[in-house]
């Protein structure tokens, strides 16, 4: 990150963070691309990547301010995480899982067990989160580990896996049906339970994360103490949809980072390798597949982002943009790894050579993210199942909704501090999605703009798409309003994806209205917003082939960050739109 881009405290704390881990093409420390390569051929993480991070102090932002630790906000968390996964996700999801099975606790945790936890983990600690089964995977209605009362605790039975972090973990948060109260959250600590009562199972051979704890835990009548309930006694399985709002929101940065890297080694292997007299990147379908892979990274970008700052400003809606970001983002990610592959050719499939053959673990490690924390068709079923509400409202700008799409939206603000409540999570966001309903205020106040400060070609082609959008996403929304949706079905599924394509256009263009009000007169200032508003047309089985004009000055952008330190993302725009 260049020093234009880090006025906001997190973004200059990820820019740290940044320069400590170098540049995984030509470093030679623990998270440079050829250690990462040669210790995952032997299911290994290189040795002193962790102990880096934990000098550097990581595991201070998986603990909030408010118990002891340096967590400010989840937007803060994602930038961080982003740094890291666009080097190694393995790491990163070490990390991750251990914030998954630590958040019940901030969430609905005595002071005594927060600050338990915020101890150990500030001391270099992990955690999991121990709710699937060998039998039952995501079905959280069946849970077949008991704990059933004893004097003053209980005795704790049944078989958890996989889970991460499983084995290396010291606390384990466990879903357990509690005699006469239902299945409920357990907070143990392995430091504290009886030799010989539980065991932890083997580590799981992965096709990608080689080095990852993912094992399983077993408990075999394991005495725990009464007091390790955490929040509402038989509350166990919405708690565990509330939770993981969080983390699937997290998982974003996961996506973002890989997209990064991987578009960062196909556009430098474009630029240096020649045929037939020339670079590659001059092939026409060359250019496209990495232009196309730039612009969805930027939707990515502006999906996820403002996600991450509501749980600081409005939690209650992460119910459903959590799966929003959760689908749509890490599916973005998988068609930049396939645009990256089909410029990479042969070359995607060896395990040497380009980048020290680190494309081929991004491509596999990346491929989890679609998978956990509720697969796919689990977060498809969650949207499908809100649909019908958000669509009866579709039209009608939320009250006081331009304020709080500013809070999310604009870039220059900093997200205020979270305070972990569990009170303020919600399992339906009901009619609260200002990102849905503010679409036509914006339109409107984008076609002044237009009209008033841009060129004539940027605005026409600006109203252009914004006219084509609001004609399909209108009816689409009223149609939903008019009919039934079974959130059961494949029809519901489809249109649940195609929701979070509108969802990613408003986003789009509100970053546009909030965070370049001061860039958008420039030549690329305007322009990657009519890129992936088009781009997103096309996913919506409109096909539109951008204006050269207007992807030439964007294409510049995406060509200036590829030797870094820059990321591709939305602060390298801006900054390289603002005067000089």
């Amino acid at each position: 990150m260049t020093g234009q881009d880090v006025d906001r405290p997190s973004h200059a704390l990820a820019a740290g963070l940044d320069r400590l881990l170098g540049d995984p093409f030509t470093g030679s420390g623990p998270f440079a691309f050829a250690q990462t390569v040669g210790h995952e051929e032997r299911d290994a993480l290189p040795p002193g990547a962790v102990e880096l991070l934990r000098s550097w102090g990581f595991a201070r932002y998986l603990v909030p301010e408010a118990f002891g630790g340096g967590l400010r906000n989840l937007e803060q968390l994602f930038l961080l995480t982003r740094v890291l996964a666009r080097r190694n996700l393995t790491v990163s999801v070490m990390f991750g899982s251990a914030l998954l099975g630590v958040n019940p606790v901030w969430l609905w945790g005595d002071e005594e067990q927060r600050d338990r936890v915020a101890r150990g983990l500030l001391d270099g600690d992990l955690a999991c989160f121990a709710v699937s089964e060998p039998e039952h995977g995501s079905d959280l209605g069946t849970n077949e580990t008991v704990a059933v009362p004893d004097g003053d605790g209980y005795l704790l039975t049944g078989d958890k896996w996989p889970v991460g972090n499983a084995t290396r973990g010291r606390f384990v948060t466990v879903y357990a049906n509690v005699a006469g109260t239902g299945s409920s959250l357990l907070l143990l600590d392995k430091t504290e339970l009886a030799e010989g009562s539980w065991d932890n199972r083997a580590f799981v051979r992965t096709v990608g994360l080689r080095g990852h704890d993912l094992s399983g835990i077993s408990f075999d009548r394991t005495p725990v103490p009464g007091g390790c309930l955490l929040g509402r006694p038989g509350g166990g399985l919405a708690g565990i949809l509330q939770v993981l709002q969080i983390t699937r929101t997290a998982i974003g940065a996961l996506s973002v980072g890989t997209m990064d890297s991987v578009l960062r080694i196909a556009l430098r292997h474009a630029r240096e390798r020649v045929l037939y007299g020339r670079e590659i990147y001059a092939i026409p379908v060359i250019r496209r597949h990495l232009v196309r892979a730039h612009l969805d990274l930027l939707i990515a970008e502006c999906t996820a982002l403002p996600v991450t700052r509501s749980l600081s400003l409005a939690p209650s809606r992460l119910s459903l943009w959590s799966s929003v970001v959760k689908y749509l983002v890490p599916t973005l990610g998988e068609e930049v790894v396939a645009e990256a592959g089909r410029v990479l050719g042969a070359r995607s499939y060896l395990r040497e050579d380009v980048a020290s053959g680190v494309f081929q673990k991004l491509q596999r490690d990346h491929a989890i993210a679609s998978i956990f924390e509720g697969t796919t068709h689990v977060n498809l079923h969650g949207i499908a199942a809100q649909l019908p509400t958000v669509a009866r409202v579709a039209d009608r700008p939320a009250q006081d909704g331009n304020t709080l799409l500013r809070d999310l939206f604009d870039d220059t603000r900093e997200a205020p501090v979270w305070q972990p409540s569990g009170r303020a999570l919600r399992l339906t966001n009901a009619t609260e999605d200002e990102i849905t309903r503010g679409w036509e205020p914006a339109v409107a106040r984008a076609r002044l703009i237009a009209e008033r400060e841009l060129r004539p070609a940027e605005a026409g082609a600006l109203t252009k798409v914004l006219d084509q959008l609001s004609v399909l996403r209108g009816a689409f929304y009223a149609r939903i309003a008019a009919g039934t949706l079974d959130a059961g079905t494949a029809e519901a599924q489809d249109r649940a994806a195609e929701h979070c394509l509108y969802h990613a256009a408003a986003s789009c263009l509100y970053t546009w209205l909030y965070s370049f009000e001061h860039e958008r007169t420039a030549p690329a200032g305007t322009a990657w917003l009519v890129l992936v508003l088009q781009r997103l047309l096309s996913r919506l089985g409109q096909p539109t082939e951008p204006d050269e004009a207007l992807t030439a000055p964007v294409e510049e952008l995406m060509l200036g960050c590829v030797d870094g330190p820059e990321h591709f993302s939305l602060r390298a725009v801006r900054a390289a739109c603002r005067p000089r």
